[in-house]
C-alpha cells in the first residue's frame, strides 16, 4: 500500500454517503466494508463524503482510503481527482477509467475498439423520447452517467406511445436497443475474474430488484453452456482492461441463448460494485474462496495513487 506510514495497524478512511442518487446504498456498503476492515485489524473512519471532504481527510490523515461511493461525484472521477491531488492512496480505479466506464456511450465506443460486443444506442434530449420514438420499440431509456439501473425505463415492443419520462431525469438521455435474454454478471478483482452470476427477477432489474431483499435471485456458477461462462470471463478482463481498470469492476451481460455465443451483449462495467448484504460482487468474492474480509483488505492494500 503506497504511502502507508510505521503504524502496525494502517488507518483507512472509508468513504460512503455522498450526494448521488445511490446514496443509501453507500451507506450500506461503506458500512460493511468498515465492519470488515475493523474486524480483519485496521483502524477505520467513516467519512460520508460532502463539500468538506478534502479538508476532512487532510485533518485526518489516512493511510488510504477505501473508496464505497457509488454513482455520480463519487463514481466518476470527482472523489478520484481529489485524492491524486491529496496524494492519498485509493482504492478501485482512476480519474480516466472512472470517467469512461460511468459515460455508458463513451464505454462502448471503448468496447467496440475493443471488438467487444454491444448494443446501438444513440444520446439525445429527453424533452425528444417524450415527444417520440427515437428508436423502433423495444428500446430502453436511462441516464448516460448514472448507475445502479436508476431512471431505467422500458419501452415495450409494440408501445405505440413514447414512454413520459420523469423529473429525475437529466435533460439529455441515452436510449439503447433493448438487448433480450439473461442478466449475466462477472467481477474482475486484480487481474482475474471470479465466476458469473445468472440474475433472476420476476420483472426487470431495476433498483429495487437490485438492492431489496428478495428483489432477485443470483445463481453462481450461472446454469449456462461453458463456452458462454467462458466468454463472459474473458470480456469481463477485456472491458477491464480496455477501460484502464484497477482494483475490483463488474461487467454486466445480456445473453440471448437463441443466439448461442452471438447473443451475448456488454451492458456496462462498474467500477465500484456494490458491498451491500445483497450484493453480486462479495458472493463472487466467496465462490471463489476470497471472504468478504479479505477482499475489503485486498483493495486496502492494492489502494494507490497514479491510478
Amino acid at each position: 500500500m503506497a504511502g502507508q506510514s510505521s503504524r502496525t495497524s494502517p488507518k483507512v478512511a472509508v468513504l460512503l454517503g455522498g450526494p448521488s442518487a445511490e446514496r443509501e446504498v453507500s451507506l450500506s456498503s461503506g458500512n460493511a466494508c468498515a465492519t470488515a476492515l475493523r474486524d480483519t485489524g485496521y483502524q477505520v473512519i467513516e467519512v460520508d463524503a460532502g463539500p468538506d471532504l478534502a479538508s476532512v481527510l487532510t485533518r485526518e490523515k489516512p493511510d488510504a482510503v477505501l473508496n464505497c461511493l457509488h454513482g455520480r461525484w463519487g463514481e466518476d472521477g470527482c472523489v478520484q481527482g481529489i485524492l491524486e491531488w491529496l496524494g492519498i492512496p485509493y482504492s478501485h480505479s482512476g480519474v480516466l477509467a472512472s470517467a469512461l466506464a460511468m459515460d455508458k456511450q463513451r464505454s462502448k465506443e471503448v468496447y467496440r475498439a475493443a471488438g467487444l460486443p454491444v448494443v446501438d444506442s444513440v444520446i439525445v434530449a429527453a424533452s425528444d423520447v417524450s415527444r417520440s420514438h427515437v428508436l423502433e420499440p423495444p428500446y430502453v431509456v436511462k441516464p448516460n452517467n448514472e448507475g445502479s439501473s436508476v431512471g431505467v425505463y422500458l419501452v415495450p415492443e409494440g408501445s405505440n406511445a413514447p414512454p413520459m419520462l420523469g423529473p429525475e431525469m437529466p435533460e439529455t438521455v441515452m436510449v439503447e436497443a433493448f438487448a433480450p435474454g439473461r442478466e449475466l454478471t462477472t467481477t474482475v478483482m486484480g487481474t482475474r475474474a471470479l465466476g458469473v452470476t445468472d440474475i433472476l427477477t420476476d420483472g426487470w432489474y431495476d433498483y429495487d430488484a437490485k438492492y431489496k431483499p428478495g428483489g432477485s435471485r443470483h445463481v453462481i456458477p450461472a446454469d449456462v453452456p461453458n463456452e458462454i461462462s467462458e466468454l463472459c470471463l474473458d470480456y469481463a478482463v477485456r472491458a477491464h482492461n480496455a477501460l484502464g481498470c484497477r482494483g475490483i469492476s463488474r461487467t454486466d451481460f445480456r445473453w440471448d441463448e437463441s443466439k448461442g455465443a452471438d447473443g451475448l451483449i456488454l451492458l456496462e462495467t462498474n467500477t465500484q460494485p456494490g458491498m451491500t448484504p445483497t450484493s453480486l460482487t462479495p458472493e463472487q468474492a466467496q465462490f471463489a474462496g476470497i471472504s468478504f474480509g479479505e477482499m475489503c483488505a485486498w483493495m486496502v492494500e492494492d489502494a494507490s495513487c497514479n491510478r
